[in-house]
Order: C-alpha cells, then structure tokens, then sequence
C-alpha cells in the first residue's frame, strides 16, 4: 500500500494566542473564546476508501490546527449512504480504550445519517486499514517501510493521544505545563480533554462542508471518555442533539481549581442547551448514577431524558443502547417520539413502615413492563476512590402493578445506613426493530427500549422520621429462581444463560459462618457448571440426569489465575453462574489468561435454591449429589 503524504515546509501561525503574563483561561467561556472552529482550512486528506452495503466509507484525516508551529491532524472513519442528500450528520467519540471504528457509520448509513467516528487516540478499524497500538508506534517512529505503517492521528507538538499518550507523564486531568503542552503554564489548555473537544469540533466542521449533509442538523454521542468529550461538544451551537453514555456527569472531584472552572463536568453541563439523553448504568464506575440528579439541574436545555440499566458497569444491552440513535431519530430526523419521562413519588409513612413508589407513566407507546429498583447502598458524595462500592452496590427489584392510572411498588427495606435511592425503568415496545452499533461496536437489533425516571434520594434521617422501618432480615437464600429473577441478576450477553448479581454484597445476604454455598441444578447432558465470585472461579462436573444435582462449594474450592484460594467469604462483591470464564491476570502480572470450563451442551440448565449452608467445618462433603 502506497501513501503519498507530501508536506511542504511553511510556517503557519498558531491556532490559539500564547498565554501571556502567565494568566490562562480560568473559565469555560475563557477556554473557547479564542477558538473558531470554522476559521482554519480541514485540508482534508482520504487515506482509504471502499464501498460496503450501498454505503461510501473512507478513513480520512483533517487539520485540528496549529500548536507551537506544528500541525495537529486527527485521523476518522467516515460514512454517508450513496446518493445520499440532505442527511444529518452525527459525530461518533471513542471511549479510552477504543478506535474510531466503521461499524456505526455503516450502520447509522443504512438508517439515514452520515456518521463520522474520530480517532483522537489514533486507533482505527476499518476493512483493510487497521491501527491498533502497535501500529501507532509505527507511525511515532515514522517506520514507513513496515508493512502494517498506516497514518493515522498526528498531534504533532501537542499530545491527545490515550492509551498510550506518546510522552511519558502525560494525563488528561493533567494541567500543568511540560515540553508538549501548549501553554507554560497551569493551564486548561494543556490537558488532552481539550485537544481532543477541540477535534470533535473541528469535525463538526467537517461534517458541515460535506455535500451530503444539513449543516443544521448535526449530532454528538460518545461512550465513556467519550461520554465526557460529548458534554464539552454539546454546548457548540451547531449540535442539535446529544447522547453521552457512561461518562460527562461525574467528572467533579479534581483539586485543581483550574481544572474544576474549565474542563469539570459540572461547567460543560452549565452551557447545554440543545436536547440531550444520558446513557447511565446503574453501577457505572465513570458515569455515577447519584451524579446524575446534579447534571439534569445543570443543563440548560428542558429536552432531556435518561436511560439506566440496573447492576451495569460501563456496558449495556440492546434496549438501553439503542436510546442514542432514537434521540437522533426524534430530533434530528423527525420520524421517532419518545414518551415522556416517567416520574415518581415516594409515600413513606405506611402503616407497615415499608415505603411505596408511585410511578407516572406515558402510555404513548406499548408498554412492556415498569420495574423499580432501589438500594441502601449509596453514597451522598460518591468519588471515584469508591469505586469497588459503585460497581458493586445491589440494586432490589420490585416489579411494579398498575391500577390502570398509576403504577405502584412496595419498596421493603434492608437495615443498611445508606439513603434511599429509587429509580423506575418503563420497557416500551418498538414500533419497528432498530439495527445500531453499541458502545463497544456490536452490531445489535432490538424491538424494545427503555427509558428511566430520574433517581430519587431520601436520607437516612428522614426516612426514620417517617416511620420507615427494616421488613428484610438477614437470610441463608440468595436465589430461588422464580418470578422475575433475572432482573436481580444481569448479564451483557442475554443470548446466553450465564448470569451475574451483586446480591452477596448486600448485607442481608451475607454468607454466615462455616458457610458452604449451594444450589440445585438441572442439566439433560454432562456439562460443567462454573461458579465464580469475583475474579475466583470453581468449577463442579454434572451428570446428565432428568432431576436435580445439588452443588456443594467450600470456600477454598474457589481459586484465582496463579492457583490461590479464597480464603474468606467476608468482603466478596459478585457471584455468577456460566459454563466457561475466563480468568485475565491483573495489570503487570507476567501470569497467562485461563479458561475455566467449556461450551454448555444441550438445553441451558434449570437452577432452584442458591443459598448458603452452615455446616461443621469437620465434615466432609462431596461436590455433588442427586436430589429428587
């Protein structure tokens, strides 16, 4: 492959002043106000081009200005129906470990949009034209003759690079000077999250200039860092709609006042105006649910919704991923309506001191299911050092009755000391099946999507002072597998049966002492069954049997990658049930990953009574026996 990239040497003048007197921008309005993302040249370049499925796509590369004398490019993936006319145009922003990426602008193309996915990392996957991180070492070394050499991203001067950042010590909440920043000083200037917003705009830009598109219906979403780069975009005039997931709300507790005035989450949300929809699982490490009320105040715009998947961390399923293009389709195609969003009231003072929710919601569409959950374990001011107690906090699930007004749900309480959250989620059915790419690129289709109340806290204080009393009490019975379990449980692969829950971090469930954990399982075929907590694993061998085989675990039956048992059920997060896991070393470890178990065979297993059983420790058990 030949690539003929001539340069020419002129000196252009900088994008951005210098700052001057040591004084950089101190506000979010002082940050871009030296910034037109309109004024300079793109000098667009086409690295790649080919046709997919009526669809054009190239890997292009565009000016996103001038840094100390040298040229900033970022590379993108670009995709427009052909013969496409008038289209609206959407910006796709990666998350930290991912590539700009052509599935979503094949598939936003097939349903009307052209899409732009940008590499500020540098990392691109496309047919034919693949920069991983090796291949972006390629091009830092400028190693032409390498056969995998592909030209991709150039920060020249500056560095928005991520994972790795091409200079060693270089961070995005970072805004100090060093050799590769653009100012010399404290400045928000130096951080990557403003390089990489100032590329998002510039391909806002791009988007503009392209024949196929109407400059005046343009859109923003982003997953995770991308999340975060969404909300800094969002305010530009020219966004019509934006969809950030898992990130963009929580970025709040950097001690650098600088930092908090210019690049915090909060001061981006302040200059939104345009309709919005946050993308936020539950448990979402980067996007903090208990963040979210805070955004929704923020924001300008009256337009918004919220959407959260119960016990997800930083990933979703198809009825929740599919929110960003049904915002597009509402606002920038006009050819979608989303229901209002549900709200909710709290009665506290019951009689039985066990609180109910009442839930309004928009019938404007088929209804599928609305289900509440809550939890004890929240935290008022949750930071990112709490970052195990967010991913694994547990959400209890009270399916919710209608009295064809209203829905309703008693909420029982555990003893925790934490303030109440609750949050409803309404199911509607889709008129039609929706085909997207989600966060990670899968290529999803779904008939159903959902869409959350905002998330109500009641502290501690006053749910005492309402009366509000503990009605669930410590128990030995983790699952028994009836009515709607699953949605205690959860998995990023619904196809399969393999199912996780954070219930054993719920004090109510706790394992007593001298525990053995147990559950009766149903298989047609010899099979393994892999049981997992947390990143130990054990796995049982079944028989193939018409009745129930009881599985019986000890502790130390659960060991990690180098062979270590766990030694105490006391501090563990997460359980789960599968046929195959596989064990991953943790960062720096020279340790191989291991699969544990294999491929299910035959029908999935049935399961009845996951519990824990006290026994003496002196006594012998067998792994498994046949029960009737």
């Amino acid at each position: 492959m030949l690539y003929l990239l001539c340069s020419v040497n002129v000196t252009l003048a900088d994008t951005l002043p210098a700052a001057t007197g040591g004084q950089a921008p101190t506000s979010f309005e002082e940050l871009w106000a030296d910034f037109d993302p309109e004024f300079e040249p793109l000098d667009v370049e086409v690295l790649h081009s080919w046709e997919q499925d009526g669809v054009d796509l190239k890997v292009v590369r565009f000016r996103v200005g001038v840094f100390k004398g040298q040229e900033s490019k970022i590379a993108a993936v670009y995709g427009v129906p052909k013969q496409g006319t008038n289209l609206p145009g959407l910006v796709q922003i990666h998350g930290g470990g991912q590539y700009a990426h052509h599935l979503p602008c094949l598939l936003n193309a097939k349903r009307g949009y052209a899409t732009l996915s940008i590499a500020w990392a540098g990392r691109i996957s496309a047919p034919d034209y693949r920069v991983g991180p090796d291949e972006v070492q390629l091009f830092w070394n400028d190693d032409v003759d390498h056969p995998d050499y592909r030209p991709t991203t150039d920060w020249g001067a500056v560095d928005g690079y991520h994972a790795p950042t091409r200079n060693q010590g270089n961070s995005f909440p970072n805004v100090r000077p060093d050799s590769w920043t653009i100012d010399r000083v404290d400045s928000p200037r130096n951080s990557g999250w403003f390089l990489c917003a100032m590329a998002a705009r510039r391909a806002l830009t791009f988007l503009q200039q392209q024949e196929q598109v109407d400059p005046d219906r343009l859109g923003v979403y982003g997953h995770s860092m991308g999340g975060k780069l969404t909300v800094m975009v969002a305010s530009d005039p020219r966004v019509k709609a934006a969809a950030p997931s898992c990130g963009g709300i929580s970025d709040r507790d950097n001690d650098h006042p600088i930092f908090r005035s210019t690049l915090g989450d909060n001061t981006s949300l302040k200059h939104i105006d345009c309709p919005i929809i946050f993308l936020s699982p539950a448990n979402d490490f980067h996007g903090r649910i208990g963040d979210l009320p805070k955004a929704i105040q923020e924001i300008q715009s009256e337009q918004w919704r919220v959407t959260c998947s119960p016990h997800h961390n930083h990933q979703d399923t198809p009825p929740f991923e599919v929110a960003s293009m049904l915002w597009f389709d509402q606002h920038l195609q006009h050819r979608f309506a989303w229901p209002q969003s549900p709200t909710t009231s709290l009665v506290m003072n019951t009689n039985d001191g066990v609180p109910v929710v009442h839930v309004d919601a928009d019938d404007s569409l088929p209804i599928r299911s609305v289900d509440v959950y809550y939890t004890r374990q929240g935290k008022e001011h949750e930071t990112s050092a709490d970052r195990d107690h967010t991913v694994h906090r547990y959400w209890f699930h009270a399916p919710a009755a209608t009295d064809g007004q209203q829905w309703h749900a008693e909420l029982p309480q555990p003893s925790d000391d934490g303030p109440l959250w609750v949050f409803a989620n309404v199911t509607y059915d889709l008129p039609h099946s929706v085909t997207g790419a989600g966060y990670y690129y899968r290529e999803y289709t779904t008939d159903r999507f959902n869409v959350s109340s905002l998330m109500l806290s009641v502290s501690k204080s006053r749910l005492v002072a309402a009366g509000v009393r503990p009605s669930l009490h410590p128990t030995r019975l983790l699952e028994d597998f009836g009515g709607d379990w699953q949605k205690r449980w959860f998995t990023y692969q619904p196809d399969h049966w393999a199912r996780r829950t954070n219930q054993v971090y719920a004090s109510i469930y706790h394992a007593p002492p001298n525990a053995r954990l147990t559950v009766d399982v149903q298989t047609q075929r010899p099979n393994t069954l892999v049981l997992a907590i947390d990143e130990y694993a054990a796995s049982v061998e079944l028989q193939g049997s018409s009745g129930w085989q009881t599985v019986v675990v000890d502790v130390n039956d659960f060991r990690d990658l180098a062979g270590d048992s766990l030694t105490d059920w006391r501090g563990i997060h997460q359980l789960m049930l599968t046929d195959t896991l596989r064990l991953k070393p943790s960062r720096g470890s020279d340790l191989n990953s291991r699969t544990i178990g294999q491929r299910w065979s035959g029908p999935d297993p049935k399961f009845r009574d996951l519990r824990w059983i006290a026994v003496d420790p002196e006594k012998d058990h067998s792994a498994t026996s046949d029960s009737p």
